[in-house]
């Protein structure tokens, strides 16, 4: 049976312990602060990150990888073992070009191998991603087939749910995601929205309450219609530069719900650009 070899992008916000304990090839996007460029989560670490964006005046801009540079990766995958197979999971192509770049990538390879690549797109960001690439790792490596494992987190894919809270509306507003009137709004009103990503993963508004703790408390209501109580559920937390709102938010989930586990990763470079510091996501599916 052929290898599978999965690769994703950096916006999975998967640690690289994790990455090189499972084998997963990561293609990093870049973060740019004026002239100066850095590599997601190679060259510019979260903490360096948040605090460059703090400092800074001007907001940074973010930048897909080139299609070379996924197909320099497959190649490279395929000439260490010219049968393996490649599992490409990859940022919603509703939030940026990278799925595409990486379609683009996977047509430029030569030769027999090309027919060996799958791109997938998760539809999700940060964990929505990182879980669907953690669990085609473990699935690849005991001997699941190609089939078995997209079938698998195809179905994780839509059973996963997302709710998130944004500190400031600020970033959301500078990245186009909405408008200014709503962000100016939501900041003198004191308005949290909840927000998701729908069946596409464009950023979709859920519902809008005033104040933080009435946004926790309305989450929490939002997964017990999506969940109910009693079945054993795992929460993925994705969180920026701080974790306060997010132990709030995973003690009122352990007081409701059946908890198997939760998991904390921190937003990296590039989703943080778009949604900011103090973000706190949460990712709930059955076990």
């Amino acid at each position: 049976m052929p290898m599978i070899r999965i690769v994703t992008d950096s916006t999975a916000d998967l640690p690289a312990e994790i990455r090189e304990q499972l084998g997963i090839e990561m293609v990093p996007l870049e973060v740019l602060f004026g002239e100066e460029s850095y590599l997601d989560s190679v060259t510019i670490t979260p903490d360096d990150f948040y605090q460059k964006l703090e400092a800074s005046s001007k907001p940074p801009t973010t930048s897909q990888p080139a299609s070379v540079t996924f197909a320099s990766t497959y190649e490279r995958i395929l000439a260490e073992q010219p049968d393996t197979q490649i599992l490409s999971i990859h940022l919603a192509a509703a939030l940026s070009g990278t799925y595409q770049s990486a379609v683009i990538g996977s047509s430029m390879v030569e030769g027999e191998g090309a027919a060996n690549i799958t791109v997938f797109d998760s539809k999700s960001a940060s964990s929505g991603c990182g879980i669907l690439v953690l669990k085609a790792a473990e699935m690849a490596r005991i001997g699941c087939t190609m089939d078995e494992i997209v079938e698998e987190i195809t179905r994780m894919r839509k059973a996963t749910h997302l709710y998130f809270l944004v500190d400031t509306l600020e970033y959301l507003q500078k990245g186009g995601r909405i408008g200014k009137a709503s962000a100016l709004i939501g900041s003198i009103l004191n308005i949290k929205p909840i927000l998701t990503l729908d069946e596409d993963g464009v950023v979709t508004s859920v519902d809008k309450v005033r104040g933080q703790k009435k946004a926790m408390n309305r989450i929490v209501e939002l997964f017990g219609n999506d969940f109910g109580t009693q079945e054993p559920v795992a929460v993925t937390v994705a969180y920026a530069q701080h974790t306060g709102v997010a132990d709030e938010l995973c003690a009122l989930l352990k007081a409701t719900f059946n908890v198997d586990h939760i998991t904390y990763y921190e937003l990296g470079p590039v989703i943080g650009t778009h949604a900011g510091p103090g973000t706190v996501g949460l990712f709930m599916h059955r076990v």
